[in-house]
């Protein structure tokens, strides 16, 4: 699955000793059709649709997980989330993780982060500088004239420290920045772009109620997803203004799909395809589009190659790196990603091409309850309210709907929002054996491993009100591990 390519052969026209900038972006919710160059017709995402005009789009893009910290610990580590440590929602990284920000700043980059953080404190030495965000504010690094731990400027979209961070910079170095954003996550309120959307401009997917509630949801959401955008255009000016544009790598990704019932925590797309948009203007022809699958644990194992830097054995991706040179260029067959606790329990595994996805539900007795924040969600009510009216199709009430079906089987080019499972259908037995194989020998290679116990649900699955005598179950230990023996 390893696809190695030649260092010299990426960086030919780089003079020598000049090593490459890295900028990853990380949306916080955005689905991955969210935005003008994939295809939305209204939203306001001028600078990131400016972005794909400029270098690659990636067209079958997904992450490891379906949930925002198990999914930015997978990125950071390069290892698919059961192996991070990390795999629960705010499960800090174990401080003995190896991530390619070290390596690099060993190799002589400055090294920041900016935004949201979600890592926990034990990884936070990697970096140079994090200036983490909340919503509340920014907290000073040590090291700052301010008090460390001080707590600095309301950061509503989280993105505010993006472009003094490099201002500051040392200008002697190459550099990575590790820029998080707080939005399009929840909670929404008026006032996120100056001229907001309307409610004419938002499209609700089949497996959501259209409701006026639901739509001024979106509407919402649609106003963060162009706030950050806006963000990501003072970044792009300030490295035209600091003459470092040429030979500096963009990527932006989300974390996971958009905070809604039927997305985020779901391993339909909507909870796990990214945008993914990479600019790099001394190396990438702009303009380009690829079909070529990537996933997210793709990100650590390029990241090094790029500058340079062997790949480690613990990364458990493959580079991205030929498709720059070449859209055509194959990397992977699969993609794979997880389903995990977050707020409520589950647990399950998803693997996909750019035609076919197979979903195999570990917990099928449980419904695909939404997060916690969206449980809170306008549109939340607006379906538990149908639901009680009888006024909902089968798919927009499929979060509510227990069992599920074990395994589900959908064709991604005929049926791009999933509504329809063919796991049962005869036509399909080919493709549902070797997806199924494909699990397995993905569950074997990676020591995967089922839960010895089922964690307890933090909040109630209807009416979202919190249960505070849950307390969380501790990472499983090895002895308790058992990664061979999958129900495929």
């Amino acid at each position: 699955m390893k696809f190695i390519i030649s260092l010299f052969v990426i960086c030919l026209p780089l003079v020598a000793g000049e090593k490459p900038n890295l900028v990853l972006i990380i949306a916080d919710d955005m689905n991955w059709d969210d935005c003008g160059v994939y295809g939305h017709p209204s939203i306001k995402t001028p600078n990131i649709d400016a972005l794909a005009k400029s270098g690659i789009t990636f067209q079958h893009a997904y992450l490891t997980a379906n949930s925002c910290s198990p999914s930015r610990a997978s990125i950071i580590t390069g290892r698919y989330p059961h192996n991070t440590g990390a795999e629960q929602l705010h499960w800090p990284l174990p401080k003995e993780s190896v991530t390619f920000v070290e390596q690099l700043k060993a190799a002589g980059y400055y090294t920041a982060a900016a935004g949201k953080w979600h890592l926990g404190e034990s990884v936070k030495n990697r970096f140079d500088d994090v200036f983490e965000a909340s919503t509340a504010g920014f907290i000073l690094p040590s090291g700052t004239d301010a008090k460390p731990g001080k707590m600095v400027a309301k950061s509503p979209s989280g993105c505010e420290a993006w472009v003094s961070t490099l201002e500051n910079r040392p200008k002697d170095k190459p550099f990575f920045l590790w820029l998080a954003a707080l939005d399009p996550h929840r909670a929404y309120e008026d006032g996120a772009l100056k001229i907001p959307h309307k409610k004419s401009d938002i499209q609700i997917p089949p497996y959501m109620p259209d409701t006026p509630e639901v739509r001024e949801d979106f509407r919402l959401y649609y106003d963060e997803i162009g706030r950050l955008d806006q963000y990501v255009g003072k970044v792009v000016t300030e490295l035209e203004k600091q003459g470092v544009s040429e030979n500096t790598m963009i990527v932006f990704i989300s974390d996971n799909g958009r905070p809604f019932p039927g997305d985020k925590t779901t391993l339909y797309d909507g909870g796990i395809r990214t945008p993914w948009i990479v600019k790099w203007p001394a190396q990438i022809k702009p303009g380009q589009k690829t079909k070529s699958l990537v996933s997210s644990v793709d990100i650590a194992p390029s990241f090094l190659e790029i500058t340079g830097l062997k790949s480690l054995e613990s990364f458990e991706g493959t580079s991205f790196l030929p498709i720059l040179k070449d859209a055509q260029k194959i990397t992977r067959k699969y993609a794979f990603s997880e389903d995990h606790w977050h707020d409520f329990e589950d647990h399950g595994r998803a693997v996909a091409n750019q035609g076919w996805k197979l979903i195999h539900n570990t917990y099928p007795d449980l419904p695909n309850t939404p997060s916690a924040d969206a449980g809170r969600s306008p549109t939340w009510t607006a379906i538990q309210r149908l639901k009680k009216e009888n006024k909902l199709t089968p798919a927009q009430g499929r979060c509510l709907s227990k069992p599920r079906a074990e395994f589900e089987l959908y064709d991604l080019k005929n049926d791009p929002f999933e509504l329809v499972n063919l796991a049962s259908n005869e036509a399909n037995e080919k493709i549902l054996l070797e997806l199924k194989a494909v699990l397995k020998m993905q569950f074997k290679r990676t020591n995967d491993y089922l839960p010895s116990k089922r964690t307890p649900d933090e909040f109630d699955r209807i009416t979202g009100a919190p249960d505070h005598s849950v307390r969380r179950r501790p990472r499983a230990s090895k002895e308790k591990m058992f990664g061979t023996n999958g129900s495929y």
